[in-house]
């Protein structure tokens, strides 16, 4: 893993997370949804890194944050409706909640600095 393991980890879960839509038949809109979210976490977190300021920083880590929040929850709608096996997307569930609780600790070490 390179340097920055939150931008190697949201990389994977984007990867994860579009190829996993790719079986997806229809239900274009959830889908969508579900690819945008999650790919939106890794690119704010590069973002961040280019950060103007501490405020920019942590404001781009709580949008991903957000985007976090947000791509559990598409999985949980595609989940419950059928359209995806649980089984099949535990991991990237799993891998958007270790992505969480990193980013979560991120914006309150850079908060507390």
């Amino acid at each position: 893993m390179r340097e920055n393991k939150l931008a190697d980890l949201s990389l994977d879960l984007a990867i994860r997370v579009v190829k996993m839509t790719d079986d997806i038949k229809g239900h274009y809109s959830s889908k969508n949804q579900l690819e945008r979210s999650a790919t939106s976490i890794g690119a704010n977190i590069r973002e961040a890194n280019y950060a103007q300021s501490k405020a920019d920083f942590i404001s781009k880590l709580h949008i991903s944050l957000k985007e976090c929040y947000e791509t559990e929850y598409w999985i949980d709608v595609l989940v419950g409706a059928g359209v995806i096996e649980e089984e099949k997307s535990r991991q990237i569930y799993n891998l958007c909640g270790t992505i969480r609780r990193i980013l979560i600790a991120s914006i309150n070490t850079a908060k507390n600095k």
